[in-house]
């Protein structure tokens, strides 16, 4: 029998496995369903830094979830439309992210390296 820790859901399960032999796998009737031993959850993380303060503006949010690999504009930039903001890397894809309108960037909400999900405001435009 092998031990195993098994992470479903974020629920932790301590399965045991017989290991069977080629010979005996094959003749072997199907083993019984293991019965999920709940073990403690290990400590939670520490919390993620604060979010910044998002400026006065329009938010430019994430259309999709991916990892900021650059930061073009700066709280400040005059941008016209579709400008690139910020370069967000998905399915290893660079995908830039524009001003969707003419304006001036009031804040950039993410840096260089951070992950973000689905929607998340990346930076405000006003």
């Amino acid at each position: 029998m092998r031990k195993f820790v098994v992470t479903v859901n974020g629920t932790s399960y301590e399965v045991e496995v017989e290991e069977l032999g080629a010979d005996a796998a094959a003749a072997a009737a199907p083993a019984p369903a293991a019965t999920p031993k709940a073990t403690p959850k290990a400590a939670p993380a520490a919390p993620k830094a604060a979010p910044k303060a998002a400026g006065a503006g329009d938010p430019i949010k994430a259309p999709m979830p991916g990892n900021i690999l650059a930061v073009k504009a700066k709280v400040g930039d005059k941008v016209k439309t579709g400008d690139p903001v910020v370069i967000l890397e998905a399915m290893k894809m660079e995908n830039p992210i524009p001003a969707p309108r003419d304006g001036t960037i009031t804040s950039i909400l993410v840096d260089k390296g951070a992950t973000v999900e689905s929607g998340t405001v990346l930076a405000t435009i006003a």
